[in-house]
């Protein structure tokens, strides 16, 4: 597997959807579930919360309020996405999302979801 390529200016990350080396992140966060678990791969972060990078999360839900705007594209797997007082949104592989900073809503993630995220 060809691992993260760096020249200046230019990043690469290879087969995202494949890689099986992404690092164990531990429990999701705002999940009530322990089974929850999350890994991935930072390909880029500025150090003062921008970052991008590769994100997978197993089974369960979680509720919580996003502090900047996230950028997705899901790579694999679906989830149920339900803003506060909102109806639920079916999100699956192939979907590109936008959670704009202040959304509030929960996540119930029905099979391994793998996305490609941008935080900004």
């Amino acid at each position: 597997m060809t691992e993260i390529t760096a020249v200046p200016r230019l990043t690469v990350l290879r087969e995202p959807a494949s890689r099986t080396d992404l690092q164990d992140w531990g429990r999701a966060r705002g999940s009530a579930s322990p089974e929850m678990t999350t890994s991935g791969i930072t390909l880029w972060s500025d150090g003062s919360g921008a970052e991008t990078g590769v994100w997978e999360c197993t089974v369960g839900s979680r509720h919580f309020t996003y502090e900047t705007n996230e950028f997705i594209t899901v790579l694999a797997g679906s989830m149920t996405v339900t803003p506060d007082g909102g109806e639920p949104i079916e999100i699956e592989a192939g979907d590109m999302v936008l959670f704009p900073a202040g959304w509030s809503g929960s996540w119930e993630i029905h099979e391994t979801l793998r996305k490609v995220y941008v935080v900004f």
